[in-house]
């Protein structure tokens, strides 16, 4: 894997951390360690959760510019299937995800959030939309997931004036989940990592499948997002873990099941 990117495994926990100082300005070769670290974590049956992280400054203020700058509409028209395929397979990991956001998350960096369940932002994060200030419009799922999470007009907004929103404001239309004080990122480090341990020793199965039912269910109309949570349940009948809660249930009341995440 780049240099640029890692994975760390921790309590059930897999951190991906972007590496490329000073702002994780997110090239083609971070995309593309993006979408390998998608894939270990989703392979590995020791990840329950991950967390995406961008160390204590900054999660990451966009695309490289420098690099975008050269491309032709040829180059882009090959490249920006490949930058979104990134980004959605971070989207499709079939495990809880939050992102910590410190400092900037701006174009690229804010839809790198969007892919995750959860949004853990430090009281002096920045989040916005600003390519149209660069002459474009968001072009890794800014449009699509900004507008499911917050709502058209809200979308709109921040992605026709380009402007940076706080974490206050974040919070209050519903781009983040919490917001945190700090002294350091690692306090924002803390708040996501608390908030998908909740995971770690849960149904796994369960899980994949009410992520997958919610997800796919968002792109489709009621009928259809139902037949595909009516499957996903029945499913579930084929898992040990399934055995092992109602019976946990009936012996002995709600919460006690000890899964096997299998």
């Amino acid at each position: 894997m780049s240099e640029l990117l890692s994975v760390e495994v921790d309590g059930g926990i897999a951190t991906i951390l972007l590496k490329r100082p000073p702002m994780n300005a997110l090239n083609v070769e971070i995309q593309e360690a993006l979408r390998e670290a998608a894939e270990e974590v989703t392979e590995r049956r020791d990840v329950a959760a991950v967390i995406i992280y961008g160390g204590e400054k900054v999660f990451a203020a966009g695309a490289d510019i420098k690099e975008m700058e050269t491309m032709s509409y040829t180059d882009m028209v090959f490249h920006s299937r490949r930058l979104q395929s990134a980004f959605s397979a971070v989207a499709r990991i079939p495990k809880p995800t939050v992102a910590a956001i410190t400092g900037y998350a701006l174009g690229g960096g804010c839809e790198l959030t969007l892919t995750c369940d959860f949004r853990v932002a430090a009281r002096n994060a920045k989040l916005g939309q600003p390519e149209v200030l660069l002459g474009v419009i968001p072009g890794a799922g800014g449009t699509q997931r900004l507008a499911r999470l917050v709502g058209p007009a809200k979308a709109k907004d921040l992605v026709y004036s380009g402007r940076f929103v706080s974490a206050d404001e974040a919070l209050a239309m519903g781009l983040v989940d919490e917001v945190v004080d700090q002294n350091d990122g690692g306090d924002v480090y803390a708040a996501a990592r608390a908030r998908v341990e909740r995971y770690v020793g849960g149904p796994a199965f369960a899980l994949r499948a009410a992520k997958e039912a919610i997800d796919r269910g968002l792109e489709v109309d009621l009928d259809t997002g139902l037949e595909i949570e009516s499957m996903q349940f029945a499913s579930l009948f084929a898992t040990r873990d399934r055995e092992i809660g109602m019976r946990s249930f009936v012996e002995n009341g709600p919460g006690k099941a000890k899964f096997e995440g299998a």
